[in-house]
């Protein structure tokens, strides 16, 4: 028969004990016939060879640690980052019950000698240790709560076994599960020349070779459960689902988060527009303003159904919003410069690329328009009336200059083409209404991007004016990610928001384009909470990636239905689904 765990050797000469099958047929057809062959010897390694710092079997090496020494205070599930540690690791815990009585008896012999070595050093004008006097304050309180009977005693054992593929991989990889030990103040240790028991202590058995135990009561026991369900339940906030781990609500107030910022990602007809619908819906309902910009006019219906102000973008809306805007109440020291910033990013929405001189002329040029129109850095100028985009136009025209007449001929579609309605007027309205949507769909597809940059920026100069909290939702924010101006104004609005009480929620369905850009990637960042709905297969890669999610999560995303997915926020996430009242529903479709 093959061994699976054969004698080791002991011969004092040799560092390394092999244990190597036998030889002789190889043909498991011919063992079959001649009925000596077992389901044991079918599974068994062809060799096992034991060293003092590892164990290898076949090609895979293992090197198992145990446990000597833990913190004295703990939380819940507080072995968290050891049990979803990146890399595959064998975990074993053993728990003996012993008796009270026995505990009790030790417990009050062990009191008796910490106090007489106080009383010792008392006496001998020394100062007391406080090792000794924290150690016999936690030894009287255990006696307590065992003697009450609100405490058991156990015998705890934890032991990691570590497997690679190579040795410099194991090494590796021991430094880093010792280094997310030592972070949880816990002592750990090779189990040097016992690599074979502690293998073995680590297979789903019930065979405790080492035998390294630490006495624990009930409640720190309690928390070394290492299957605790994130919670998502609080006293205040909006229900978002149902937790798809243990049915529990998910009821979370996202102002509560460092920052208020959502990401929301999915493919098309996962659930995305119900599911941002219902939360506004639930926000307005609790006081909060919600502003949207709406590429699609999604959400013209439910703006009705609520009492809102539906925003047109076009060129024949009534509704005009004017870039060159400044802000009047209580504006900032640089106004005037960061707004000039700003226009910078627009100009190279609307422009395009800029060569460094054309953008130096650019400077100037923006300068020069609010000096015509009697506006400087003194905050008094800022009543006056902002210049256009006509103004801008004339400038440089009035430069005289081929490299001034080609910008303006790249401003001239806005000015005196197609364009010149939309983006060439002074603004007429001010958000009032605490549901306004701006619907951009009447426009064409390359202006999108433009009227979502201004629209934003129109949004930014109201929400500085009065902190209240609000929610701003930018659907099908791929149009702004794309280039990378308008990706980095978004990036900038999601930094910035915290301040004002403002949470920016990002939608894209065009995943991989989200994520393949820096600015997509740090709005993410910038984001305390991150829903993720059903997925493609060619999308669910890069999001594995990003979120680091595990092969179930990845499975999880892949087979969701309609309204299910993974739920972020902060260090918290779970499986949901989103639940909706006939009302509500009745309201959203």
């Amino acid at each position: 028969m093959f061994n699976f765990f054969g004698k080791q050797n002991d011969k004092a000469s040799s560092p390394t004990s092999v244990v190597r099958t036998p030889t002789g047929p190889t043909n498991v057809a011919e063992f079959l016939a001649k009925g000596t062959v077992s389901i044991k010897d079918l599974i068994a390694p062809s060799y096992i060879e034991v060293d003092f710092n590892n164990i290898k079997i076949d090609d895979k090496y293992y090197r198992t640690l145990y446990v000597v020494g833990y913190p004295r205070y703990v939380s819940a599930n507080w072995l968290y980052p050891l049990i979803t540690f990146d890399h595959p690791l064998y975990i074993s815990m053993y728990v003996y019950p012993t008796e009270s009585k026995n505990v009790l008896e030790d417990l009050k012999r062990k009191i008796a000698e910490m106090e007489a070595t106080i009383e010792n050093d008392i006496k001998a004008g020394k100062v007391v240790d406080p090792t000794v006097q924290v150690a016999l304050d936690d030894a009287l309180a255990l006696q307590a709560e065992l003697a009450k009977g609100a405490e058991r005693f156990f015998q705890f054992g934890l032991y990691i076994t570590i497997p690679a593929d190579t040795l410099e991989e194991l090494n590796r990889i021991s430094k880093e599960v010792d280094s997310i030990l030592a972070s949880l103040l816990v002592v750990a240790r090779q189990a040097t020349l016992e690599m074979e028991e502690g293998f073995k202590s680590t297979l789903p058995m019930f065979y405790d070779k080492l035998g390294v135990w630490r006495n624990m009561d009930t409640t720190s026991l309690a928390t070394t459960f290492p299957f605790a369900t994130a919670s998502l339940t609080r006293n205040e906030g909006i229900l978002y689902g149902i937790n798809e781990h243990d049915g529990s609500l998910i009821i979370f107030d996202r102002f509560t988060l460092e920052n208020a910022n959502a990401v929301i990602l999915g493919k098309s007809g996962g659930g995305k527009s119900f599911m941002v619908k219902l939360e506004s819906l639930r926000l307005l309902m609790l006081g909060t303003d919600v502003i949207i910009v709406d590429p699609e006019n999604e959400y013209q219906k439910l703006c009705q159904s609520v009492g809102g102000e539906f925003v047109v973008f076009a060129a024949n809306s009534q509704y005009k919003i004017n870039p060159f805007d400044l802000t009047t109440v209580n504006p900032e020291p640089d106004e005037l410069s960061n707004k000039i910033l700003d226009l910078h990013s627009l100009m190279r929405v609307i422009m395009g690329e800029l060569t460094p001189s054309q953008d130096a002329m650019l400077d100037r040029a923006l300068v020069a328009t609010y000096r015509e129109k009697g506006i400087t850095a003194e905050p008094e100028t800022f009543t006056k009336e902002p210049p256009l985009l006509e103004d801008l136009y004339k400038i440089f025209l009035g430069m005289e200059t081929p490299e001034s007449k080609e910008l303006a001929d790249r401003l001239e579609k806005f000015v005196q083409g197609s364009a010149s309605g939309i983006f060439n007027q002074q603004s007429n309205f001010d958000i009032k209404n605490p549901f306004t949507v701006f619907g951009i769909r009447d426009l064409e597809e390359n202006l999108r991007p433009i009227a979502m940059y201004i629209v934003l920026d129109y949004i930014w100069n109201r929400v500085r004016k009065d902190k209240k909290k609000r929610v701003l939702i930018v659907d099908e924010a791929w149009y702004l990610i794309k280039q990378k101006d308008s990706g980095s104004y978004l990036h900038s609005f999601a930094k910035r928001a915290r301040k004002y009480q403002l949470g920016l929620t990002t939608i894209t369905q065009d995943v991989e384009d989200f994520l393949a850009t820096d600015e997509g990637k740090a709005i993410i960042t910038n984001s305390s909470l991150q829903i993720i709905l059903k997925q493609s297969t060619a999308a669910v890669e890069k999001i594995t990636e990003t979120f680091y999610l595990t092969g179930g999560e990845k499975h999880f995303l892949l087979s969701a239905g309609v309204g299910e997915g993974l739920f972020f926020a902060g260090h918290n996430h779970v499986g949901f689904h989103v639940v909706a009242s006939d009302e509500e529903k009745g309201l959203i479709e």
